[in-house]
């Protein structure tokens, strides 16, 4: 029997060990797309204990995988994101981890446990008490900074709304004790949602912001196009955009506009009019993103804020959501083909929450490439619900299949816990894992093992640092 989660976890054969502890262990991070917030790097984070730092502070921000499983099993939602006491979260979550079994969940915690704080002790009741004591230890030091240190997190990109004054991102530039590159990614989502009840008064924001009431398209055009600027100049590579739908219809700017209009009125705005609002935008916004050099990215699928009770009761973006499952290649290509046709298509990466789409993503995303630029339009790795073994190796052999794994800017946290790096290790094991396979089975020569630890090392951190252009 093997040892539980020893040094070759989830290696089965010799390429893998050679790969996974010669090449891709000693790879620094570029987590480029994540949840975490800004103040907490600028002012290095001290958590109180360890259910604040594995769990949430109490304030329903947290990490929603954990809250889930705990959902699962019938506890109050107060004892999960909300204001119930610190040990108590703590016990119910080390208490039922052997129920875990099969969940990413048992192997992240156990790494969690292992990488930041040492501790290799089985997760359960029986030794919840000396986990607390000893993390809660290590905590007094163990900082938001220092947990990015400890995994050699070279660059972090947070998700930032247009209308945020990047006040910390300000003051992290400034600080020459930070040894994390910290940019933010513009996430206009609120711009570009102009059916929600809230659109109206986010296009007041932003018109506050750049100092010009926004009164048609243009203007708000404008304003996008402000803050682009100054996102940029506050060291931005990349954009972030929540499709869950994809909505795209040619359309006029008289035509936006009128959907625009409606929108800043709280009228009902059909889903065609959605086609041809969301469409312009999005053309808009690539186009200008082609302008200054930047990555943008599509997370598509997201079917959002499902419980009625528990979005009146905590409100939206708290675990409550699932897989989308509507079509839209269709409209994803005429999307993508616009720009491409203007010439301003820039690079983007398009991730999927729907497994159903794999391929038809990858294939499409090969639609786009472009002389001179490695990989200009990608899929990316597995996202959300799907970072786990099983959807983290459908999403590469995908690639493999049908396009090139070798260019593949590789993992990401998509978290909002500083406690979430073991993802990437458990990420690089399976790849590792993967392509050693293909070695031990002979279908890749052992004489191009070189070649291939310069692809681990790429997926890794070269491909990513390259074309976000770090």
């Amino acid at each position: 029997m093997k040892k539980f989660m020893d040094e070759d976890f989830l290696l089965e054969t010799k390429t893998a060990k050679k790969l996974y502890h010669e090449h891709a262990e000693k790879m620094p991070i570029i987590d480029y797309h994540c949840h975490l917030q800004p103040r907490e790097i600028a002012e290095d984070k001290k958590f109180r204990n360890l259910a604040e730092a594995w769990l949430g502070a109490g304030d329903r921000y947290g990490d929603h995988y954990k809250w889930r499983a705990l959902r699962a099993l019938g506890y109050s939602e107060d004892s999960i994101s909300g204001p119930d006491d610190d040990y108590k979260k703590f016990r119910q979550f080390a208490d039922n981890m052997p129920k875990f079994v099969g969940n990413p969940l048992y192997h992240w915690s156990h790494l969690e446990m292992q990488r930041y704080f040492g501790i290799y002790d089985v997760i359960n009741a029986k030794n919840a008490d000396k986990i607390w004591n000893e993390a809660n230890k290590a905590l007094e030091t163990l900082t938001a900074r220092e947990m990015m240190y400890k995994f050699n997190v070279k660059t972090v990109c947070t998700t930032d709304d247009p209308v945020d004054s990047l006040e910390w991102h300000k003051k992290m530039r400034e600080d020459p004790t930070l040894k994390v590159t910290v940019r933010p990614a513009f996430r206009p989502d609120k711009a570009i949602n102009v059916e929600l009840s809230w659109f109206s008064d986010w296009v007041n924001k932003l018109g506050e912001v750049v100092g010009k009431k926004i009164e048609s398209l243009k203007d708000m055009c404008d304003a996008l196009k402000e803050r682009i600027k100054f996102f940029n100049e506050m060291g931005a590579k990349v954009s972030d955009h929540a499709l869950d739908v994809v909505h795209y219809a040619p359309a006029t700017y008289e035509e936006a506009n009128e959907v625009f209009l409606k929108g800043l009125k709280g009228e009902e705005i059909t889903s065609e009019e959605q086609d041809k609002y969301k469409g312009y935008i999005l053309v808009f916004l690539g186009k200008e993103y082609s302008k200054v050099g930047w990555v943008q990215q599509y997370h598509i699928g997201a079917l959002r804020n499902n419980s009625q009770s528990m979005l009146k009761r905590i409100g939206p973006d708290t675990g409550f959501d699932a897989i989308e499952d509507q079509v839209y290649m269709e409209k994803l290509s005429a999307l993508l083909g616009e720009l491409d046709g203007a010439d301003a298509l820039p690079k983007t990466i398009l991730y999927c929450l729907n497994p159903r789409d794999n391929y038809a993503l990858t294939v499409l995303a090969g639609c786009f490439q472009k002389e001179g630029v490695v990989g200009r339009v990608q899929v990316g790795t597995a996202w959300w619900f799907l970072d786990q073994l099983d959807g983290m190796k459908n999403n590469l052999e995908t690639v493999m299949q049908v396009s090139l794994l070798s260019m593949t800017p590789g993992m990401l946290t998509d978290s909002r816990s500083f406690l979430a790096y073991p993802r990437h290790e458990y990420y690089r094991r399976l790849l590792c894992n993967m392509l050693g396979g293909l070695v031990e089975s002979g279908q890749y020569p052992e004489e191009e093992m070189e070649t291939l630890g310069h692809i681990v090392e790429d997926i890794c951190y070269n491909n990513a640092e390259k074309f976000f252009g770090f």
